[in-house]
């Protein structure tokens, strides 16, 4: 299980205990939010970083704000006060909208490693998402539809459809995504 460090709270630990307050089981988490029991498990445990698509389905599922998931939790004030990222596998996430927790649009700016994709199945949560690329190049793969984007570019979807997005550059690309959930 992931460690407790420096008094951050893992991800996963949260979710779990969340779960647990809400005496959800492991098959109506997944039928809630569409992830395999397998995947819920490993990002429980520590093994596997969600991306904010997922922790959006996830915090809505157990009826939480969603910034309780998507907040690295630190009882110092310098750590509340100041901005933070927030990095998964292969992205890094610094939320836009600071004070937005209980509202429906959030914004972030996302840096995606080169030639890197989100471990994992493709997101697909209710909503919309708007992508706005400010360096480099990404494919973002909506349904069977492909969008190549460079610097410049945006794109705006249904967040409902699966999707999913790589960095196909040789450099790091760097991202405004904002996402409405309703």
């Amino acid at each position: 299980m992931a460690k407790k460090k420096d008094g951050v709270t893992p991800t996963g630990k949260k979710i779990r205990k969340a779960r647990l307050e809400k005496k959800m089981s492991l098959e109506t988490m997944a039928n809630e939010t569409g992830l395999s029991k397998e995947r819920i498990k490993k990002i429980e445990g520590g093994e596997q970083i969600p991306s904010v698509g997922t922790l959006l389905q996830m915090s809505r599922a157990l009826g939480i704000d969603s910034s309780y998931l998507l907040k690295e939790q630190d009882d110092t004030a310098k750590t509340r006060s100041t901005a933070y990222t927030k990095r998964t596998d292969n992205y890094a996430y610094t939320p836009l909208t600071p004070g937005a927790e209980n509202k429906h649009l959030k914004a972030f700016r996302i840096v995606v490693e080169a030639q890197k994709a989100h471990d994992g199945v493709g997101f697909q949560h209710e909503g919309e998402e708007f992508v706005y690329v400010l360096k480099g190049k990404v494919e973002v793969q909506v349904g069977d539809n492909i969008n190549t984007l460079n610097t410049g570019n945006s794109l705006h979807f249904n967040s409902g459809v699966k999707h999913d997005l790589r960095n196909v550059g040789k450099n790091d690309a760097e991202l405004i995504v904002v996402v409405y959930a309703p």
